[in-house]
Parts: structure tokens; C-alpha cells; sequence
């Protein structure tokens, strides 16, 4: 008697994932359609916008977008902010990852939980964090008034913000690595008679620079194209605390739409550079990983 189930073939493994995962044309081409559309749709048709919006009116005036001093000032500033968030982020997260990845301590758990910290929290709510302790009523602010130094609507606001948002990235890349690799090579180089910090540099780091480059790739990406917490902090004071995402914001509330699109359309190359080479080091991230847990577990069934 017939149960309705389909009959899967016994001469062998491959034949039997082919039957059981294999889906009818039909299904396929549709499934494959949809996620074509909607790419085209939320991906491709809004990047071929903003540069069609640039160009319109010709390459001479999309170039001279660029020469207001304004914009200038929006770039340098955005391209500081990167300068500086960016190699604190990879120190604290090159820290992080080697703590949690290499030793066992107490409060381990809280510090991975605090790491994922900026992924949870509004970056709008981490920039009115930044000025309720820096503002000028805020707890440090009339120290900080009172010996001259301005930290919220100035740069340094916007790099500590910038930070704040960016920080977990290169840990959260490293850590999943650094604890499928071991300890076992650097324990070997201590055997040897390596110091820690030359263990470090020559054993560790090496195991982890695809991870740590996609990591940086990330972060930078991240730094350049943060707009909710640097705009609390900003103040928008045009040619001094405007990024490049709050140029185009004030751009376009000018209604001068050609100069916005052409900073965006800026904003538009870096994220694409940025998911070409993402792409690269994830590739290479996962060949690293899953190598790192091949000889886990050949270790394990030697074991």
C-alpha cells in the first residue's frame, strides 16, 4: 500500500542528498527569480539612482561638488574619524580576541556580552549617552568647561562616538577564530623559549590576518558611514563637524540634489570596495576556520 513519501535511491550517500534536496525546475527558477528581484529591486536600482542623480547634469558639475569647501571639509573629516577609530578598534579587538580566545579568566562571559554592546544599543541613543557625560550640563561638562576643552559638538565627540560604534567589529571577527585554533602552537613557541609578545607576533597574528583585515574592512566601513550617533554629537556646523553622510543630509535638505548624490555616490564606491574585499577575506576567513577545525578534530579522535 502507498504512504505518499517519496522512495530515495540506497546506492549510495550522494544519490540519496541529490533526490532528497533536489527541487523541482519550477521551484528553483522561481526562488532564484524572487532573489534576483529583489537585489535589482533594493540593491541595484537604488546605486544606478544615486549616480544617475550625480550625473545629471554632466561630469563638470558633478566634479565641482567636490571643490566646495564644505564638502572638502566633510571629507577630511570623515577620513580623520576613520584614521583614528579605526586602529583603536583593531587594538582593543586584537586584545579582546586574544584574552577570551587564549586564556581562561572570570567575567569572561560578561566581557563578550559587553563587546556586543554597540550592536544592540540605537546609535542615537549612544550619542545622547556621549552628551550626558560630556555635554556642557552633562557629569564631566563643567569640568571640561572649566579647563577649556570641548568634546561634544567638536571632532573629538564625533571620534569617540565613532569608536564606540565600530569597536566591536574586528572582535567579533577574531574571537570565533582565535578559540577554534587553540592554544596548542603557542604553547609549543613557549616551550621553544618565545617570549608572550613574540609569540604573538609570530605565531598568533599571522593565524589570524584574514580575519583581522575583514575585520578592519568592516570597522572602516562602519566609521565612514555612521550617521545616528555622530549627528547627536556634531552639532551640524557646516565645514567643521559635518561627516560626509550629514553633508548629504544637509545637502539635500538645500535641496541642492546634484551635490548630495555626488557625496553619496562617493559613500556609494567605498561601500561597494568595501564588499568586494569583504567577500575576499570571508572567503578566506572560512578556509582558515574550517581548517582550524579540521585539525581540532583530528587531534580529538587521536585523542
Amino acid at each position: 500500500m502507498a504512504t505518499g513519501t517519496a522512495t530515495v535511491p540506497t546506492s549510495g550517500a550522494p544519490a540519496q542528498q541529490r533526490v532528497a534536496t533536489t527541487e523541482p525546475w519550477l521551484v528553483r527558477g522561481m526562488l532564484t527569480v524572487t532573489a534576483l528581484g529583489f537585489l535589482g529591486l533594493f540593491l541595484l536600482m537604488p546605486l544606478v539612482g544615486v549616480f544617475a542623480q550625480a550625473l545629471a547634469k554632466g561630469w563638470g558639475v558633478y566634479l565641482q561638488s567636490f571643490r566646495d569647501p564644505d564638502a572638502l571639509a566633510a571629507i577630511r573629516l570623515t577620513l580623520f574619524t576613520a584614521a583614528v577609530a579605526v586602529p583603536m578598534s583593531t587594538a582593543f579587538g586584537l586584545a579582546a580576541a586574544w584574552a577570551i580566545g587564549k586564556f581562561q579568566f572570570r567575567g569572561k562571559n560578561v566581557l563578550i556580552t559587553l563587546i556586543d554592546l554597540p550592536f544592540t544599543v540605537s546609535p542615537v541613543v549612544a550619542g545622547l549617552v556621549f552628551v550626558l557625560i560630556f555635554g556642557r550640563n552633562g557629569w564631566l561638562g563643567p569640568w571640561l568647561q572649566a579647563h577649556g576643552i570641548q568634546i561634544i559638538y567638536a571632532v573629538p565627540g564625533i571620534v569617540l562616538v565613532t569608536l564606540f560604534v565600530t569597536f566591536p567589529f574586528v572582535a567579533r571577527e577574531l574571537i570565533p577564530l582565535m578559540q577554534a585554533q587553540g592554544t596548542e602552537e603557542e604553547e609549543a613557541a613557549r616551550v621553544l623559549g618565545a617570549s608572550g609578545w613574540h609569540t604573538f607576533w609570530r605565531v598568533t597574528l599571522p593565524n589570524v590576518k584574514w580575519a583581522l583585515l575583514y575585520g578592519v574592512i568592516l570597522c572602516n566601513a562602519r566609521a565612514m558611514g555612521e550617521f545616528g550617533a555622530v549627528s547627536v554629537v556634531s552639532g551640524h556646523i557646516r565645514g567643521n563637524t559635518n561627516t560626509m553622510p550629514l553633508q548629504v543630509e544637509i545637502l539635500y535638505n538645500d535641496y541642492n540634489f546634484v551635490a548630495a548624490f555626488s557625496i553619496a555616490s562617493l559613500l556609494a564606491v567605498l561601500a561597494l570596495v568595501t564588499l568586494v574585499l569583504k567577500s575576499v577575506f570571508e572567503w578566506k576567513v572560512a578556509r582558515q576556520l574550517a581548517l582550524a577545525e579540521r585539525i581540532e578534530d583530528a587531534e580529538e579522535s587521536l585523542s
